[in-house]
């Protein structure tokens, strides 16, 4: 059957969590239909296409649908396929790829995702989020102020949400108290989002959410029906078993660089002999500016990376009629079609260091600045750029004081029965964002890895992002960042 999926320009944010000693689930056989595609490629929704269309994009390759797990079907694509993107349709097609399919079996078998509710409103988190994304970015500037910083909350939250649900005692506490929720509240903004994505109208631009979880295919490792039963309800998780050799690096680095369109082409180079788990979230993002940049308002100008040092770039001028500002900075808000998510920046004053003001804010402060946002037009610049990021989260974690799940004492018995202590070992962050005349393209990957042991006002302010700021990518409705940055030198990526 000819299927299309529909494009999400974005990049994505995944969290991988490992986990160690030996064993999964005991032989599983994963419930697929094989059938064939050809289009566009978004990581969530297969659409149809008449054969007629098909004949005329050129070649099909074959895949498995994974039918046995709650949610939509995703593709499961065949190792080392080789993708091509047409730059005008922004199409991916895939050439036939090497040998065999992706080596996985399907855990889902038997357990379909329950439909459920959130008895918590959007202000019981709004605080919080913001609170966490803070703290988030503060951490990684700490390892370097100097680089580019770029996380997503929302992709970390998620997967380290999923995790949670494995965890018990002063591990489960822990986790509790760095992510800022109870393990009900966490799952319930899953809930939330899933929700809230389901009526995002399609003018609004994509922000899409995807998860999956490995388990290594070993009768040692008994994994626990509850965990499955809830990460299913909630998070409409793929959860699969694999031999976690050299083939299992390859599907997860596929799984990965399909869901963020190769702009993330790999996530792990190697999985450790005791581990035994890994989970993964995608937040995609894809928004086009409720008013683009034409021509003629690009322009070259000098971005101030340092007091003494200066590089030319091209900058898009514009104007916007939301302001905000403090006693140490200036900003807006510059929103991206449909009005749900926006840019926005804040510039510290002249003589104040950009990490020096990201610490100085408190969660409460920074959400204070974006809800009351002053309705006037302000003339802007922002640079074109493109950045990616790349961090272990293991110490930035520790420092935001998740350290006992990083040691033998770590509590994981949720998660299943192993001959070993479960506990995580690594952390992996990567990001990118593309921000230019039409829009912003941006997403990450994380992984951890764990194992054993009104009328036209007058212009009242000018705001140029000529040296290094802070920038997020937030809800308008909720006011909170689901992507923050601090920008130090546009020309390095």
């Amino acid at each position: 059957m000819g299927k299309t999926i529909r494009t999400v320009a974005a990049i994505i944010l995944l969290v991988v969590i490992t986990v160690s000693t030996v064993g999964c689930a005991g032989e599983s056989t994963p419930n697929t239909e094989k059938t064939e595609i050809v289009g566009d490629v978004t990581g969530s929704a297969l659409d149809d296409a008449s054969d007629e269309s098909n004949a005329e994009r050129g070649p099909i390759y074959d895949i498995e649908i994974n039918s046995g797990r709650a949610g939509l079907a995703d593709p499961v694509l065949k190792e080392n396929a080789d993708i091509e993107i047409d730059p005008d349709e922004e199409e991916v097609r895939y050439e036939e790829p090497a040998e065999q399919i992706m080596q996985a079996n399907n855990l889902m078998e038997g357990i379909e995702g329950q439909e459920v509710r959130s008895v918590y409103l959007w202000a019981d988190y709004e605080p919080g989020m913001t609170d966490f994304a803070l703290r988030l970015a503060k951490a990684c500037t700490e390892k370097d102020s100097v680089q580019n910083v770029l996380v997503s909350p929302l992709s970390v939250l998620m997967a380290l949400s999923m995790t949670a649900n494995g965890a018990e005692g002063k591990t489960l506490n822990q986790m509790e108290e760095v992510l800022g929720f109870s393990i009900d509240m966490l799952n319930a903004y899953a809930c939330l989002y899933k929700e809230k994505l389901n009526d995002i109208p399609s003018n609004a631009g994509a922000l899409e959410i995807a998860n999956s979880i490995w388990f290594l295919d070993d009768s040692q490792f008994i994994v626990n029906k509850d965990f499955l039963q809830t990460v299913a309800d909630y998070y409409d998780a793929e959860i699969y078993s694999a031999p976690f050799d050299q083939t299992t690096v390859n599907s997860i680095n596929t799984w990965v660089s399909y869901k963020t369109k190769r702009k993330i082409p790999t996530i792990i180079d190697n999985l450790d002999p005791l581990d035994l788990m890994a989970l993964i979230n995608a937040v995609l993002f894809d928004g086009k500016w409720r008013e683009p940049y034409i021509e003629k308002n690009v322009k070259d100008g000098e971005f101030h990376v340092t007091s003494g040092k200066s590089i030319t770039i091209p900058f898009m001028y514009g104007n916007v009629f939301s302001y905000l500002s403090d006693d140490k900075a200036q900003g807006f808000i510059k929103e991206y079609k449909g009005r749900k998510y926006a840019f926005a920046a804040l510039l510290p004053e002249e003589g104040i260091d950009v990490c020096e003001y990201l610490n100085s804010l408190s969660g409460e402060h920074l959400r204070d600045i974006l809800l009351n946002a002053e309705e006037c037009l302000v003339n802007t610049s922002i640079p074109k750029f493109e950045s990616d990021y790349d961090v272990d989260l293991k110490e930035v974690l520790k420092a935001m004081g998740l350290g006992i799940a990083f040691t033998e004492e770590a509590e994981f018995g949720r998660l299943g029965k192993a001959p070993g202590n479960i506990c995580l070992k690594k952390a992996l962050h990567k990001t990118f964002i593309s921000v230019y005349e039409d829009g912003t393209k941006a997403g990450a990957v994380t992984a951890v890895m764990a194992g054993a042991a009104g009328a036209a006002p007058r212009i009242a302010h000018e705001v140029y992002l000529d040296r290094p700021f802070i920038y997020m990518l937030i809800d308008l409705e909720t006011k909170t960042p689901f992507f923050i940055g601090v920008l130090n030198d546009p020309k390095h990526s």
